[in-house]
């Protein structure tokens, strides 16, 4: 970890910068199996199945057997924690639900709102490096609550053509309607266009590498929308005197763990601090199974000391980390004054991993700066809301001349006539 001491302002958007990679030829190579899944359909999804994901499969579908025999491939001490997390997710986004309020803007003028669950969405869960049984709970649980018909779901299988049984588990007790053994590019362009087994969608969910992440912003130029702009995992904590040393190493490991494209970065005014976490990263670092990752993701990670805690907020709202974390002994006066983070974990005894598992929030999050415009994932994400308006006699009275005084002066003069016609 590379420390920085006291930087000027103007250094920070070159020290805060994310790890760049050449995606020159990816575009087109993305393009190019796009192109097919469209035109081949179910044939060309499982010919990119046996390139990439190593397997011959003769179906793409998983079988009602195969997600019943999930249930009893893993451990009761799993499928508890997978109940207990859903019990949590599906709490904290059932109190996001839209209380629609009819509103009268002028009198005999009423307007309202209603909201609406897309109707078909996909739902793209990793199961590379990692099986992310934990996604399909943070995508499917809202997406049931929001009244979505169609939740179609695709993870990719192993050599031998079977899907992680948590991810079947965790889809079951969410409320998966279909589920389909499909990875990376070809996943979403099936989502996308629909092929003979796979239903089209009308919005598609989930994280994913870089192949991933490009094949679900070229197709929502066209075909369908998506949950919003990705990139490679990324964790700020801010830290002071106060900070467990230990603590906070787990939590920039357990970033750093994603993959070696993660970014942590160790945020403090407290100098001795910096030093005592890099030794405690060293300590657990050994004991990891995914070591070799972590330390790569290291090998671009920060830690920034600064002059005070106003410097402190302002470069973390510049940064507008995905997840940020805040263990200080005064870290609830920080909540008013973050405005850009994806997540925040506050206090010392609030790791990132509670909101990548249980605590109910969600883990679906803008990353690479886009948390200064974008919010994760929530219940919104896959609700439309459609708006409603009824004018009486009375209404068309009162608020007609205004419409034909403005239509008038924009020169749409079909727009007046619409008006006047009523009012005589």
């Amino acid at each position: 970890m590379k420390v920085i001491k006291y930087p000027q302002k103007s250094e920070w958007s070159k020290i805060l910068a994310r790890p760049a990679f050449d995606t020159s030829s990816l575009n087109a190579t993305v393009s190019s199996i796009l192109a097919e899944i469209k035109s081949g359909g179910d044939k060309a999804v499982i010919s990119y199945e046996e390139k990439f994901d190593k397997v011959q499969l003769s179906s793409l579908s998983v079988s009602e057997k195969e997600i019943e025999d999930s249930d009893k491939l893993l451990s009761e001490e799993l499928k508890s924690a997978i109940r207990t997390a859903k019990d949590n997710i599906e709490k904290f986004h059932t109190a996001q639900k839209f209380e629609p309020k009819k509103i009268e803007t002028t009198a005999g003028v009423v307007c309202w709102q209603k909201a609406v669950g897309i109707e078909k969405v996909g739902l793209y869960v990793p199961g590379g490096t990692a099986p992310l049984f934990s996604t399909v709970l943070m995508l499917a649980v809202p997406a049931k609550i929001a009244g979505c018909r169609e939740i179609v779901l695709c993870t990719p299988p192993d050599k031998d053509g079977n899907v992680n049984p948590a991810i079947l588990y965790a889809a079951k007790v969410a409320g998966v309607n279909k589920i389909f053994k499909i990875g990376g590019v070809q996943a979403i362009g099936a989502m996308a266009y629909g092929t003979e087994s796979v239903p089209k969608v009308y919005k598609i969910f989930g994280p994913g590498n870089q192949y991933v992440v490009a094949a679900k912003q070229l197709v929502s130029l066209k075909e369908v929308a998506i949950d919003m702009p990705a990139g490679p995992s990324e964790v700020q904590v801010i830290a002071d005197e106060t900070a467990n040393p230990a603590f906070i190493a787990s939590d920039l490991l357990s970033q750093a763990e994603h993959g070696v494209d993660s970014q942590v970065i160790l945020t403090t005014t407290n100098e001795n601090i910096i030093q005592s976490v890099v030794t405690e990263i060293e300590k657990q670092l050994a004991e990891l199974p995914r070591k070799e990752i972590a330390e790569k993701a290291l090998q671009h990670s920060i830690a920034i000391l600064l002059d005070n805690e106003e410097e402190l907020i302002e470069l973390t709202n510049e940064y507008a980390p995905e997840h940020l974390i805040i263990e200080t002994k005064n870290y609830i006066d920080f909540v008013d004054k973050i405005i850009n983070a994806g997540s925040v974990f506050l206090g010392h005894y609030t790791p990132e991993s509670a909101g990548d598992y249980a605590s109910g929030t969600n883990h679906t999050l803008p990353t690479n700066g886009h948390a200064k415009a974008y919010s994760g994932v929530n219940l919104d994400s896959f609700v439309k809301k459609i708006t409603f308006q009824e004018i009486s006699k009375e209404g068309i009275k009162n608020l007609g001349s205004t419409i034909e005084i403005m239509a008038e002066n924009e020169l749409l003069f079909a727009h007046k006539n619409a008006v006047t016609l009523r009012l005589k």
